[in-house]
């Protein structure tokens, strides 16, 4: 097994980075559809959940249907990181928000993610694919 100098010695100069970017989030946003395992989707949710715990962020969720565009937005609302605001938007029924527990983001966002734009293209077949976006709050 290498220690962690030699796999820091032995990764591409592109790697390397002289100083942490101040938007790390900025990388939480995946190609949706995705092959990504079960595993992985709770793993990258939870990742968000930090960043949201932690950041001025919040996590969109954007996706068309046969009913319209529906968005979904999450915002951390206290410090801990335990309740969030949940602000939806659908095409015909305008916004709506509500307070919910980290334990329903994880959820929700695990459950949308894991479903595949792809398994959507006989519902919709001219749709725009489904998108997740980590950004600061003010762009909200």
């Amino acid at each position: 097994m290498f220690s962690e100098h030699e796999q820091q010695r032995s990764r591409l100069p592109s790697e390397h980075t002289e100083q942490p970017s101040k938007e790390q989030w900025a990388d939480l946003e995946p190609t949706l559809p995705h092959d990504r395992s079960p595993t992985s989707i709770v793993s990258f949710v939870e990742c968000a959940l930090v960043e949201l715990t932690h950041e001025e962020v919040g996590v969109e969720f954007i996706s068309t249907s046969v009913a319209g565009m529906k968005r979904t937005q999450f915002i951390a609302v206290d410090d801990i990181g335990q309740r969030f605001q949940k602000r939806y938007f659908g095409e015909r029924l305008g916004w709506h928000e509500t307070t919910v527990s980290r334990n329903a983001v994880r959820e929700e966002l695990v459950n949308r993610l894991s479903q595949s734009s792809s398994d959507r293209t006989n519902e919709t077949p001219n749709a725009d694919p489904d998108t997740f976006r980590v950004k600061p709050i003010h762009q909200f």
